[in-house]
């Protein structure tokens, strides 16, 4: 069989599509999670087939309401204006989701910036846009600081984004670091939103010149810089706790892929046909690398990135909690204990024996549940401790 003969398996029929959406919608589940349950039928109401523009159509149309209510609102009433902003960017990025390959959904991402780039207007502390310099280009990233950050160096929290999420989704969420006196840089996976690398075993670079520049920023205390990298992004989390761990106080990975989930089987009969993943994983994928247009292109590139061939596994490694879900279908435990079980230092770990992927479940520990309640406590716990070292034999 030719590589361009070996078709993409489809995860859900427009139907099935439909109900799960739905489904998450109505129990705030990812990747749905803020947007309204009547938003959600009325988009999906409206579809007749799986086509990406359509589907960026059927969302961006509402969107483009709570826009045109929030720029009607922004001179008069700031708190409504900055509530439909954020509504507009929920639909426009879901309307892009899992990632912008069509004209329709290429447009949707971009009316998904501008709208979060508005709400950050109003924010206070400012939500700031940066541009850091790398390689005759840009890393588009976020910053937040603490008012602290006025007086004294702050903690700083670099998080990193997955395969279908964006800087944006990580900066809603870690403004909760803020009010504990700490702040944060959010940045992309290579290969998704707005950065200037494609996946390959050698962009983790992007990520050191991001580390460069947030430890020149005068309000950052050096030695106590963290790193929070989830799915996708923790993937580059796991290698940047090795190849970084002389910069990182603690890092935080959470369902991270390591080695098994790099496998050219396990592309073909576990990836490819995931459905707790919602829809189109496999050309999510395809999307983040350079020349991968087949599930041929996808295997041979995903080979390299294992962490066992690059010698990653079993390095010295800084401080780290590891958060995962036994049942996840994406990322096998397996790969979970084998980080666990490497390194030189003692980890610690969140796993929870009904969780999925990101350790999330349908209720109670939902995906904020566990970033309010695990993440940021262990994150300003190890801001705030002695760096941990290997004692040796």
């Amino acid at each position: 069989m030719t590589a361009a003969a070996t078709p993409l398996p489809m995860q859900r029929t427009l139907d099935e599509l439909k109900a799960e959406a739905q489904a998450r919608a109505d129990r705030n589940g990812y990747p749905l999670v803020g947007i309204a349950p009547e938003d959600a039928r009325e988009a999906l109401g409206s579809l007749t087939s799986l086509d990406p523009d359509e589907w960026a159509e059927a969302w961006g149309k509402i969107g483009d309401r709570y826009m045109e209510r929030a720029e009607g609102l922004v001179s008069r009433e700031r708190a409504g204006a900055d509530a439909a902003f954020l509504q507009a960017w929920r639909l426009y990025s879901f309307a892009r989701w899992p990632v912008p390959n069509s004209s329709s959904k290429q447009r949707a991402y971009q009316k998904a910036l501008a709208a979060f780039r508005k709400h950050g207007e109003l924010q206070t502390p400012p939500l700031e846009t940066l541009g850091i310099p790398f390689e005759n280009s840009w890393i588009i990233a976020y910053r937040q600081l603490p008012a602290a950050a006025a007086k004294e160096k702050v903690p700083v929290v670099v998080a990193i984004s997955g395969a279908d999420s964006r800087k944006e989704d990580i900066a809603e969420r870690f403004a909760a670091v803020l009010p504990h006196g700490a702040g944060y840089v959010a940045v992309e996976s290579p290969g998704t939103g707005e950065t200037p690398l494609k996946i390959s075993p050698t962009a983790d670079r992007m990520f050191s010149a991001v580390l460069d520049f947030v430890c020149r920023m005068p309000q950052t205390d050096p030695e106590r810089v963290l790193l929070y990298g989830g799915s996708f992004g923790g993937y580059w989390a796991v290698k940047l706790a090795v190849t970084e761990r002389e910069r990182l106080r603690g890092v935080v990975v959470q369902s991270p892929p390591v080695h098994t989930v790099f496998d050219e089987g396990f592309i073909r009969t576990q990836t490819l046909t995931n459905r707790e993943y919602l829809f189109d994983l496999g050309p999510a994928l395809m999307f983040m690398c350079e020349n991968a247009r087949t599930v041929d292109d996808l295997a041979a590139s995903f080979g390299e990135l294992s962490l066992v061939r690059q010698g990653i596994v079993g390095r010295p490694t800084t401080r780290m909690l590891v958060i995962h879900g036994v049942r996840d279908t994406q990322v096998p435990m397996s790969d979970i204990e084998l980080l666990l079980s490497s390194g030189d230092v003692p980890k610690e770990a969140w796993i929870h024996p009904a969780g999925g992927h990101m350790g999330r479940e349908l209720k109670g520990w939902t995906d904020p549940v566990i970033f309010r309640g695990v993440t940021v406590p262990w994150l300003l716990r190890a801001a705030a401790e002695p760096r941990l070292r290997a004692t040796g034999a």
